[in-house]
């Protein structure tokens, strides 16, 4: 049985300032604080925060990122999870709608629900609206 998760994140750049800040290794470094990189091609490489996370990228386009996500300390053999980043224009930037799914538990799950805003969505944010303002 697999588990999913929806959220959805109200972010205050562009659409295309987003995926800059989702695949743009520099970019990632300055609002994580960690090495991370999206290649913006199927087949391309995905990492974050410092390789702990892997994957590869299965689609890119200018408002949609499709990636596999495997954590390093998830057991051996464990099948890697999907994230779905949609992009939608929004009055106060942009709406992210994020799809993560194919968890093997819900403690899994769960964990990933809070660290989705707490790892990534919180610091974008952060970095946007106090350094970045673009």
């Amino acid at each position: 049985m697999a588990f999913d998760l929806n959220l959805e994140f109200l972010l205050s750049g562009k659409p295309s300032r987003v995926m800059q800040l989702l695949t743009d290794p520099t970019l990632i470094r300055k609002w994580s604080g960690e090495e991370g990189v999206a290649e913006q091609k199927e087949g391309g490489k995905f990492e974050m925060f410092d390789g702990w996370v892997t994957g590869k990228v299965l689609k890119a386009t200018d408002n949609e990122l499709v990636v596999t996500w495997l954590p390093g300390d998830w057991a051996e053999g464990t099948q890697p999870s999907e994230v779905h980043f949609t992009l939608k224009p929004h009055l106060a930037g942009t709406q992210l709608i994020l799809q993560h799914t194919g968890f093997t538990d819900e403690k899994e799950r769960d964990s990933h629900r809070s660290g989705w805003a707490d790892f990534y969505f919180d610091p974008m944010e952060d970095y946007m609206l106090i350094i970045d303002k673009s």
